[in-house]
């Protein structure tokens, strides 16, 4: 049997055009049991094709192309020689998670042009590791072309200590490319006089065959060329998709092992990656409380203090609500949140009222968590939490926009900062995008392109294929014209790649020890740390995820009421003012709510003409 221990997907960004379903389709097409992903010095994919790998019955081999600096990953001198290439595949599950250590240490203080490791990350994390010696930009194939046999023999023997003797494999390839074949060469005679097993790989960047030319299109998008442009970087030969097993049999008829060794080192690796096991940070009570005694005090105090003529009814309720928040494993969440909005609140940060389904929570206004009352409204607890539905509560929280880094630098000093990150998420190739992305690189007259990218409705989540079925005007263009047809062709099969990372705008992970113990870090583009693993995902493995969200209504609704005090003299309470004050409901009524949140779009404006509320509830 054979195992591709070697492939780029869509998450070796701009560079791998090989989407992770269509890998495991393709895989399982070809009869084969097992896949490895190795993307390019990160692990943005390892959960989503790890989850899509099972489901398809393909062992997942989660791995990693990673660089490796030439000296110490902290110097960031060298302009020739910055890294070279070595991929690791994890045996175990211990060895899974210190490729998140690898992976992380890589963008917290190697990043130089790429995220780079060196000898001393990995001795530190070797363990339940496999390492195979890369493509031509690893360092033994390099060692080869330049003919440093003396060399080529000390960098066998480092590895092999680093990882273990059977746990190194001398890698070969073949694209066509003449230096491969001096590689291969060399590689057999190593392999015998150092005893070192042999594997062979494909470098797969694409799918199918068929998909070199897009795959071609992706790199110019990545480098900013034209496809014209003689001097660009390209993958020659295109070689580099999935490859049947008797493909890569008719490949190497002279090293039956190396192929076979694919399939052996596949056997090997076996990682388990828990879900739905929460993971939540402790929260420090005061001395003489348990985490459960001391949500209950805050909860009874607030109980009686937002209630004062007629808490003791609503006792029932609110151990209701306890027992399930208790038997869920959530106090701590509670406890977590309080806190930040309490801090945020004693520093005069304005905070929302409450939004979503926490506001049903007798719980969340007792502890002021909300500001709603859930009896005057009367909201429904189990819309938050059901005990029928286990899913880790949600609570998002507004924060004044201007001021909702504090809250998070304030969660950081609390927690550590080591266990505070904030969350990665990919901006894609969407419909119109593509389009402009592919015209450009094949030169096409930006007019042109662009009156095509306007054909696409604006839709939300639209694709290609649905727009060519919602404007007759696009379908009959890409039917007729061969140019038209030709770009959106290559657009459907860029479409939907990640193009970029950036931040999430209020996405925070609060981990019980420091993060990279449980996700890969990476950097966002202002150099901050962020998660390697989306908020889904996050939540899937089990963390604790906030959302911070920065409102900027709130801001506005602060330096309002600070400029009446200034000029007025007069102390506005927003908490406590009349929301069904008469002037201000005719007034909604008029239909003139521009800046008025959630009132101000045309259609709102319309309806409230129409509406005329009379009161809030309205």
């Amino acid at each position: 049997m054979f195992s591709h221990l070697h492939t780029h997907t869509e998450y070796s960004m701009l560079d791998g055009s090989n989407k992770i379903k269509d890998y495991i389709k393709r895989v399982k097409e070809l009869g084969m049991t097992s896949a490895a992903i190795t993307d390019h010095g990160v692990m943005y994919g390892a959960v989503n094709f790890y989850k899509t790998a099972i489901a398809e019955g393909i062992k997942p081999i989660i791995g990693c192309e990673v660089y490796v600096a030439p000296g110490s990953r902290l110097d960031k001198s060298k302009k020739e020689e910055r890294y070279h290439h070595l991929v690791l595949l994890a045996e175990t599950t211990e060895g899974y998670y210190n490729l998140q250590k690898i992976c992380s240490q890589g963008f917290i203080d190697g990043f130089y042009y790429k995220p780079r490791i060196d000898e001393e990350v990995l001795r530190r994390y070797s363990n339940g590791i496999i390492c195979l010696t890369a493509c031509l930009a690893g360092e033994l194939p390099k060692l080869i072309l330049e003919g440093k046999k003396d060399e080529e023999i000390k960098f066998i023997e480092k590895y092999k200590k680093i990882f273990g003797k059977q746990n190194l494999f001398l890698e070969i390839q073949d694209h066509g490319i003449a230096e491969e074949k001096l590689v291969i060469t060399e590689m057999m005679r190593l392999g015998k006089e150092t005893d070192t097993p042999l594997v062979a790989t494909n470098d797969c960047h694409y799918t199918l065959a068929e998909d070199a030319e897009a795959h071609d299109v992706l790199l110019c998008i990545q480098t900013g060329k034209m496809l014209d442009d003689p001097d660009r970087m390209r993958y020659e030969g295109g070689q580099y998709y999935v490859k049947s097993e008797q493909e890569m049999r008719e490949l190497f008829p002279y090293a039956a092992d190396a192929v076979e060794n694919s399939a052996k080192i596949a056997e090997r690796c076996n990682v388990e990656i828990e879900f739905h096991v929460t993971k939540m940070p402790a929260y420090d009570v005061p001395e003489g409380y348990t985490a459960k005694t001391y949500l209950q005090k805050l909860c009874y105090d607030g109980l009686k203090s937002r209630y004062p003529d007629n808490w003791e009814p609503l006792t029932d309720k609110l151990s209701y609500e306890l027992s399930v928040i208790e038997k869920m494993g959530y106090v701590e969440y509670f406890l977590i949140v309080w806190d930040f909005i309490n801090y945020a609140r004693k520093n005069g940060i304005p905070v929302g009222p409450g939004r979503g389904s926490a506001a049903g929570s007798l719980v969340s206004y007792t502890t002021g968590i909300t500001n709603i009352d859930p009896m005057k409204y009367e909201l429904l607890f189990e819309r938050f939490l059901n005990p029928e539905r286990v899913s880790m509560p949600d609570i998002d929280v507004d924060f004044c926009f201007e001021r909702r880094q504090e809250v998070i630098d304030y969660v950081g000093r609390k927690y550590g900062n080591d266990k505070v990150v904030q969350i990665v998420t990919f901006g894609t190739l969407a419909a119109k995008g593509v389009i402009r992305d592919v015209g450009r690189v094949m030169d096409l007259p930006y007019a042109f392109v662009d009156s095509i990218a306007k054909m696409v409705p604006n839709e939300l989540n639209i694709t290609l294929s649905k727009a060519l079925e919602m404007n007759p005007e696009f379908r009959k263009l890409y039917q007729e014209d061969e140019q038209v047809h030709h770009l959106i062709d290559m657009c459907k099969r860029l479409e939907g790649l990640p193009r970029h990372t950036s931040m999430h705008a209020a996405g925070v992970v609060i981990c019980q020890k420091s993060a990279d113990e449980f996700v890969p870090l990476s950097r966002g583009s202002d150099g901050s740390i962020v998660t390697q693993f989306t908020m889904t995902t996050l939540e899937e493995l089990g963390l604790l995820k906030m959302d911070f969200l920065g409102l900027r209504t709130l801001t506005v609704i602060h330096d309002a009421v600070k400029f009446i005090e200034n000029t007025t003299g007069r102390h506005i309470d927003v908490d406590v003012i009349d929301y069904n004050d008469p002037k201000v409901l005719a007034s909604i009524g008029t239909g003139r709510t521009e800046g008025v949140f959630q009132l101000e779009s045309a259609g709102m404006k319309s309806f409230m003409k129409e509406l005329r509320p009379q009161n809030l509830e309205d």
